[in-house]
This record gives C-alpha cells, structure tokens and sequence, in this order.
C-alpha cells in the first residue's frame, strides 16, 4: 500500500489563550469613565511569552455582562452606555507609528553603538493610547481573570514588566543653543496633542505620535494645480492664453470653464496649515482634527437587554490597545468583558506587524 505524503503547513498553530476576560468597575458618579486593555501585555501574561505591542490585533468579537441589580423587586438590568475605542485605522497612524518607531531605534542604536551587550532582551516599543491612558499609566490597565472554583474566587493575573518606551532630547535655549549636558525624557501617547502634562502616574510627560508626523511633513500645495494668472485670459484681440482662443465660437465659454477650473476644486478635500483658514497642522488624530481614539463600536445597556449580553462588532486594533469608555451606569457598577481572538500563525493568533499595517 502507497504511504500518504502528508504536507506539513509552513507555520504551525501554536496553543493559546483565545478568550481573555476583565471585570472593571464604572465610575462613582455616573459620569464617563475609561478602562484601558493591552492585548499584546494580556497575551503575554495568559501565555507566559512575549508578544510585541506593536502588532495589529484580529479580534472575532467582544461581549458585555451587565449585572442585575438586587435590591430591586423585581431586579432590573443595570443601565447605561458603552463605546469601545482604538488607535485610528488609518494611514496616518500607520505611518506616524512607524516613523516614531524608527527614531526610537535609531536613538538606542547610536547610544548602544559602543556597548550592544546591554541592549535588554525584552526590549519593545510601548506606546500609551492616549492622554488618559497616559494618566493612568499601565498600572491601571485592565488584566484577564481565571474562573472562579467552589472553594477560590476569580483571581486576576499578576503583571510583569510592561515599561513604556521614551526618549531623550537634548534641551536647548530659547535662542537655539544646546544646553550641554541637558535632556529631558518623554513618553508616547498614539494620538491627541503633545506634552498633554506629566503623568501621575510615570511622572513624565509625553509627545504625541500623529502630530510629531505631522509637523515632521511637507504640506499640499495652497494651490494645486498653481496655475498661471494669464491661463484665463483667452478672450479680446490679444488673448494671453491663445492656444484656448484658438476655439472660441463666437462666446466666451471656454474662458468661463478656465476660470472655474482655477477658483474651484483646486484646494485638498481636507484642511491643512496655511491652506488660507487654517494656521496649524490638521490631521486626523493630531491636535487639531479628530484629536482622540476612533471609535470603534458604541452600544447601550437598557432594560430590553435580553440576559444582560450586550455583543460589539469583532475588528482589527492596532498595537492591540483599547479603550473602554462607560457613562450613565449607576455608582461603581462592575461589569465583565469578554474579548475574542482569533487563532493564526503569529505565536497562535490571527496579528500582524504594525509595520505592514
């Protein structure tokens, strides 16, 4: 009998954690709250191996548990609203990651130069959401639980190190000149404006990815294309624009479709610096434009909840951060998330590198 040739696949599945679950507490006063979660941090806890935050998470789903409340009769579902946020899934983002990313190699490159066998082994680069993860630090960030038994409550996972990067500028005087010897270390938030304050929680402050790429770029053209003042002039006995002349048919149509063409549509769709209204750089998620997290799906706990579930769309988040933002529950509600992976071949799951994003 002919043996089988059974082929391998060129990446193997490994076994890991496809459900990660969180329990977090709304605010005391019904007011909006944010609760932030690292995929890349939980996975490396769950399966005790290191997973770069710079990886572009495939979520299947995400699930609510909302409680009831007890002392009422009969007991009703908790209330309120949920919005889950992530860094924008945009080329700006991408490109902002990537670029602040290179100087942050390029910068421990040059000071490991002369002593490499220093360079630490889980060396990564760690990026805060935003101005309020950045408050919060990554102390506060939200940690999968076990399951409870008979005898043992739930526990929640013990954290590692999970340092945020930095970097070192040298200062320099308001005229320009090195102050020797002078650097100041900052952290780094993905969106929103930079030097937000220093966190309580790192006691650094931080620059923002999207808007130091932004000032770091050219900007569009005030006028594009930059036309000629004459290219209108086709119509008298001494048309400067003659090779347009050359078609008039006894009106002065074509001289009217030229003068649309250089007074409209020739400005980008979007507004940028100097572009005659705007002063400052604009793009979307920097300071200026859609400067927080993009939304990513926004649901609400009511009464018609059936079995307190409330389900949000599965997606991809880059770095693996989320934000989990609650409003208008009653005081100190504690609710359950459930995230949902997906099984694929980057050390067991379905993410790419943020640099292919």
């Amino acid at each position: 009998m002919a043996k089988r040739n059974y082929r391998k696949s060129s990446k193997k599945i490994q076994p890991s954690v496809m459900k990660l679950n969180f329990r977090f507490v709304t605010s005391a006063t019904g007011e909006k709250a944010s609760s932030y979660i690292d995929l890349s941090q939980c996975a490396s806890l769950v399966n005790r191996r290191f997973y770069r935050q710079g990886l572009n998470w495939a979520v299947s789903g995400i699930k609510l548990l909302s409680p009831i409340a007890p002392a009422t009769m009969p007991p009703t579902p908790i209330t309120g609203e949920v919005t889950i946020n992530k860094l924008p899934n945009t080329w700006v983002m991408s490109n902002s990651w990537e670029k602040g990313f290179r100087a942050w190699q390029k910068m421990n490159n040059d000071a490991l130069a002369e002593s490499p066998s220093v360079k630490p082994k889980f060396l990564d680069f760690k990026i805060y959401a935003n101005e309020d993860h950045h408050g919060l630090g990554y102390g506060g960030n939200l940690l999968p639980h076990s399951s409870a038994t008979l005898s043992s409550s739930i526990s929640v996972a013990n954290p590692g190190e999970w340092e945020s990067s930095k970097i070192s500028v040298p200062l320099t005087t308001p005229a320009g000149v090195f102050d020797p010897g002078t650097t100041v270390e900052r952290e780094f938030i993905a969106v929103g404006s930079s030097y937000p304050g220093v966190s309580a929680a790192t006691g650094l402050d931080a620059v923002s990815l999207i808007e130091g790429y932004a000032a770091s770029r050219g900007l569009p053209n005030q006028l594009d294309p930059n036309t000629p003042a004459d290219a209108d002039d086709a119509g008298g006995s001494t048309p400067e624009n003659w090779l347009s002349a050359m078609f008039n048919d006894g009106t002065n149509q074509d001289s009217d479709v030229i003068e649309t063409m250089i007074s409209e549509n020739n400005l980008a769709p979007y507004p940028f610096e100097n572009d005659g209204v705007n002063t400052d750089t604009m793009y979307p998620g920097g300071a200026n434009q859609l400067s927080s997290l993009e939304i990513h799906s926004q649901e609400f706990v009511t009464n018609t909840t059936v079995g307190g579930t409330t389900r949000f769309a599965g997606g991809n988040f880059p770095c693996g951060l989320m934000e989990i933002g609650t409003f208008g529950f009653p005081s100190s509600t504690t609710l359950i998330l459930e995230v949902s992976l997906i099984p694929g071949t980057h050390r067991g799951y379905l993410a790419e590198s943020m640099t292919e994003m």
